[in-house]
């Protein structure tokens, strides 16, 4: 048995599995995701390079501590990497995860000098940066194209060789936290690999489940989505309940199961265990924060951790949408309906929503804007959670893509934008003035406490509200990208709306919820519905989770109100909703109105009133610290 449960199903391949795993890999093959000799040539170079810098730096310290020169040449240390290269399931263009283990009397102060110098100082390596506060401490750098994300841990041994078995949790004993968690980074890539039934088919599966994710804009750990490790686990658990499936049938499966999967319950892929080591683990029985975590994946090495700690209601929301659609979508692959392209297309984000922020970074210099929007990103996804606080936002979608500002907006700086979408609920029929200023203000005082360490003048972060007509001046191609992709579901509905006009709000959303395919899934699929809770654990085999109530989601009727105003508000000829072209604030909806307030081009400045402007700049430097920690407790009280 692998994992925490029986398998589903232990079936072989049949013939048409296996015709549709072979029309996967052409698809992966067209998307250029299946990685080339050349790319892997270019990687173990890169690698080398940094696995003989990393042996001549620690020699070079272990002889500025007087250790004699046989024992400095045979102390060893080691690059390792972990994460998509390390899982085999990287693509062209990539970055490496990796870490620096060296022996006891070399230490991180060390590492983030000494070592620091030598890689600014060598001629083939480019934008060296330390990240040495962050909650795991990183140097990244550029070398031949590639991003490095390299990490430090240091053992309590005399020395570290090629043979030295990083599995062993002893090894953990008595070292940093910081080092700990460093050193998880390979420990939970490897016993990922042996968790699995079949590497090959879960490599296949994660190489297309992560490029599902990406162009469905549900990757990044640092924005409140899933990152490489979280995706790695969940397909990782679908392998383990069906062992001998091949990958097409596992994709199916992966979107089948957890698009039905009960959060927060947790997904693992082996029984949780204790050390006596002294280092925190997640346990929701113990800790009242881990209660909290509304999609709990955990790692599967000590210490447990979650590794999607970050996701929250809004997100999570998000990605459980985009489960539910591509199963659809799956439902018409199975049945030939469809081609694997489909599953890979980009999922609309500036023509589905009207309104958006943009939150935009500047900097004077490049390698600025690369320390500065590194930092900006890591508090982002806390602004999406803020805005949701208002009455009349019913959804604030973060889209993880970064944008260029185009040249004439960005009078020829370094910037980087991002686009937060904006769906606003009815409203009893009154007219709501909606006022972003105090929530965008709190955010930039977020990032503003961040920011002492690293801040220089000309780092400057901006928010302007949009409607979907301004886009053309920030991402004019993207917009032709999203109109030329057809409409994934809900076509048909549409069509015969805009002819007759007469669907109930009941009728239109039991309509929109049996899609052709979901009308055509096979008896197996039925199956699987019924016994799905084999791959769910009991009340006896997990934690505690407390209240759920806390993490429901919206209502069935919000959700039946979204979907109409969606199917209504593509229908030009029947109801007369508003086009992009239009330049009025006042939207109708039914007998709805809902007014935004327009102040694109506002300012706030200290001293200015907090209540009208949707449109903010705030500059890293322009508030007391006292004044910084009152407001940062308004929008997120355990950061302040």
């Amino acid at each position: 048995m692998y994992g925490m449960t029986s398998a589903i199903s232990d079936a072989l391949p049949t013939d048409i599995d296996i015709q549709l795993t072979k029309s996967l890999d052409d698809a992966l093959s067209r998307e250029k995701v299946i990685t080339t000799d050349e790319d892997l040539s270019q990687r173990l170079e890169v690698l080398s390079m940094l696995n003989n810098l990393a042996k001549e730096w620690i020699r070079e310290v272990s002889m500025e501590r007087n250790l004699p020169e046989i024992t400095a040449e045979n102390v060893g240390g080691l690059v390792c990497t972990f994460g998509s290269y390390r899982l085999g399931v990287y693509h062209k263009g990539a970055d490496i995860d990796a870490i620096v283990i060296v022996p006891r009397h070399i230490t991180r102060t060390d590492y983030f000098a000494t070592f620091y110098n030598k890689l600014k100082e060598n001629p083939s390596i480019n934008n060296v940066r330390a990240v040495e506060e962050a909650f795991v401490p990183v140097i990244k750098m550029i070398i031949q194209g590639i991003e490095i994300d390299m990490l430090f841990a240091r053992l309590a041994l005399k020395e570290v060789h090629e043979d030295t078995d990083l599995q062993q949790d002893d090894l953990l004993r008595n070292l940093n936290p910081k080092c700990v968690r460093s050193l998880n980074g390979c420990r939970v890539t490897d016993s990922i690999l042996r968790l699995v039934p079949n590497r090959e088919s879960f490599k296949k599966t994660l190489i297309a489940i992560k490029l599902w994710a990406k162009r469905h804009r549900v990757y990044s750990n640092a924005l409140g989505y899933l990152g490489g490790v979280s995706w790695a686990m969940l397909v990782a658990r679908v392998c383990q309940l069906y062992p001998n499936a091949a990958p097409a049938t596992l994709i199916h499966k992966f979107f089948l199961i957890f698009s039905k999967w009960q959060w927060p319950q947790p997904v693992l892929l082996k029984p949780s265990y204790f050390m006596d080591l002294g280092y925190p683990v997640w346990d929701p029985r113990v800790n009242m924060a881990d209660r909290n975590h509304v999609m709990p994946i955990i790692t599967p090495v000590y210490p447990q951790q979650n590794s999607t700690f970050n996701v929250s209601h809004s997100t999570l929301a998000i990605i459980q949408d985009e489960f539910k659609t591509s199963l659809d979508i799956m439902g018409e692959i199975l049945t030939g309906e469809s081609s694997w392209s489909k599953i890979f297309q980009p999922s609309k984000f500036f023509t589905k929503y009207r309104y958006f922020l943009a939150i935009t970074v500047f900097a004077n210099c490049d390698e600025e804007l690369l320390e500065w929007r590194g930092l900006v990103e890591s508090r982002l996804r806390f602004l999406p959670t803020s805005l949701e606080e208002i009455e009349c936002v019913q959804r604030s979608h973060l889209n993880p893509d970064q944008f260029v500002l185009p040249h004439d907006k960005s009078q020829g700086r370094p910037s980087s934008v991002w686009f937060v979408g904006l769906e606003i609920s009815k409203s009893n029929g009154t007219v709501v003035n909606l006022d972003f200023s105090t929530h965008i203000r709190d955010f930039c005082l977020l990032v503003k406490s961040r920011a002492h360490t690293i801040f220089k003048p000309g780092m400057d972060i901006q928010v302007n509200h949009l409607k979907r007509k301004d886009l053309r001046d920030y991402v004019p191609d993207e917009l032709k990208k999203e109109k030329a992709i057809p409409n994934t579901v809900g076509s048909k509905i549409i069509a015969r709306l805009s002819t007759e006009g007469r669907h109930s709000v009941s009728e239109l959303v039991e309509e929109s919820q049996k899609s052709p395919t979901s009308r055509k899934r096979s008896i197996e699929d039925e199956t699987d519905d019924n016994i799905i809770k084999k791959a769910l654990l009991s009340n006896d085999d997990i934690f505690v989770l407390g209240s759920v109530e806390s993490r429901m989601s919206p209502s069935s009727e919000n959700k039946s109100n979204n979907l109409v105003n969606t199917l209504l508000s593509t229908s030009k000829e029947n109801h007369s909703i508003l086009t992009e072209n239009e330049t009025k604030e006042n939207i109708n909806i039914g007998k709805e109105s809902l007014l935004l307030t327009d102040a694109r081009h506002s300012t706030i400045e200290s001293g200015d009133s907090l209540t009208s402007p949707v449109s903010n700049k705030c500059c890293a430097d322009d508030e007391s610290e006292e004044n910084d920690q009152k407001k940062l407790r308004l929008l997120h009280p355990t950061v302040a």
